[in-house]
Formats: structure tokens, sequence, C-alpha cells
């Protein structure tokens, strides 16, 4: 993050999104705060609940059930909050205990930067709805981490919207979507890539899922005006080997 900073002077920069369970909060908050007066306040912090099973494999962490991860992400936020406003914290709870934590520097940006709190689950959304600056629609999982089919579709991401959007009652939170994978068939690199963009195109048509977006160069920047008009989502991640096909849309939807 700290890289990109430094070779840029505007980008914003920021994480999709941190695993909770994988950091200490208190580093975390130190690292952010660090990153954004380093980088002249432009940076996010995202965060969410963890879910990749491999990745708690790997570290030796258990891979709890959904609910205590969420409740461990539901104590974590307001203190990641309280961290990055507060000049002392001190916490006893039910996962965190923290003793007259101080993080220094203080944030550039006032009165903290911008929180992302990425996730599909009910009580993810609940709690962006209430703190996050920036809410990251993602599918839902079950149990063993996969994903659920109704949450892959355009009409669970619509219900889930809407949901958040009475939640939020009246906060001005930022929409983003998460894309699985992407593809721009008249602007891929490759002949190959082209063809396997048209085909996955006409795979997803039968699913038609938002996390998946494939398309010309003209349909993909109607597609996601649609998005921003119906739903409010003016912030996509896209995948990094889309981003050179995608760069033009960029350009073509700046300030549109």
């Amino acid at each position: 993050m700290m890289a990109a900073a430094d070779a840029t002077e505007r980008l914003r920069v920021g994480s999709f999104v941190f695993s909770n369970d994988y950091r200490n909060i208190v580093m975390l908050a130190k690292e952010i705060t660090t990153i954004d007066a380093i980088s002249g306040g432009r940076v996010e912090l995202g965060i969410g609940a963890g879910w990749a099973v491999p990745d708690y494999r790997q570290m030796g962490i258990p891979y709890d059930a959904p609910g205590v991860r969420v409740a461990r992400l539901e104590e974590a936020v307001p203190l990641l909050d309280r961290l990055l406003r507060e000049e002392v914290v001190t916490h006893q709870g039910k996962h965190y205990t923290l003793r007259e934590a101080r993080i220094l520097p203080r944030p550039t940006q006032q009165p903290r930067p911008p929180f992302m709190i990425g996730g599909g689950g009910a009580r993810v959304l609940r709690l962006a709805a209430r703190y996050a600056d920036i809410v990251g629609f993602a599918p839902s999982l079950n149990a063993s981490g996969r994903p659920r089919p109704r949450s892959l579709t355009m009409g669970g991401l619509r219900e889930r919207v809407k949901r958040f959007d009475r939640q939020a009652a009246g906060r001005d939170v930022e929409k983003n979507i998460w894309l699985a994978d992407a593809g721009v068939s008249d602007h891929a690199r490759s002949f190959s890539r082209a063809a396997a963009t048209i085909a996955k195109r006409s795979a997803n048509a039968l699913l038609r899922s938002p996390f998946f977006l494939y398309g010309t160069r003209a349909s993909l920047r109607s597609l996601i005006r649609e998005w921003r008009d119906e739903l409010g989502i003016s912030y996509i991640a896209i995948p990094g080997q889309a981003m050179d096909e995608f760069a033009p849309i960029v350009q073509e939807l700046r300030g549109s």
C-alpha cells in the first residue's frame, strides 16, 4: 500500500480487506496511521471477518464458526474506531483486552481514515451500516466458507443493498462490489484472452451474477452505470488480471 502511495500523488490506497482474525488491532491501527501520515492522508482501512479456510490452516489459527468470527469483528471495529479517534484506549471485552493503548502518529485524516467493511452476511452488513464509510458487498458464505447460491445472483445483491440502505438510516456510505473475475472482450491483450472472456460471458448469462463481469467496453460501461443508478454502487474492485483492460472504461466513466 505504501509503495503505491509513494509512486503516486493523488491515488488513494487501501486494503480489500484485511481479515480481522489475522491482525492485532493495535498494531493494525499503528500501521494504518503511519501510512496515512506518510501518504498525506490517502489511506482507507478495509476489514472483514476472515473466511478463507486454507489461510487459517496455514497459519495454525482455528477456523471458528461464522458467529464467533463475526462476533470478534463486531468487537474489533468499534475498538479500531476508538483507537483512531481517541488519544488513549482501555478496553476489557470478550475477545480483546487493551490497556492504555496509544496510537502514534495520529491520523492525518480526521476524525480518522475511512473504514471499508466487507462481507456478505447480515450481521457484517449491519455492522457496516453503523461504522463503515464504504461497504463492500461480497457473496455470503456458509459455515464451510463456500458461497450461498442465492447470494451470487443479482436478485440476492438487490435484496442486501435494499436492507443495508434501511439499516444505514440515511448515513452517506459508499457502495462497493467485489468482482471474482472480469474481462473486456474487445480490449483483451490476446486472442485467447478475448475468446475466454466471450465464453465466460455466455456462461454467466445463465446466472447473471454481479460478481463476474464480462463484455465489450460499451456494454460494460452501460452496465456499470445501471448499477450506479439502480443500487448506488460507485466503487468496483477489479481483479488484477483485468485492470489494464478496464482502464479505458474507468477513463470514460470518470466524472460522469
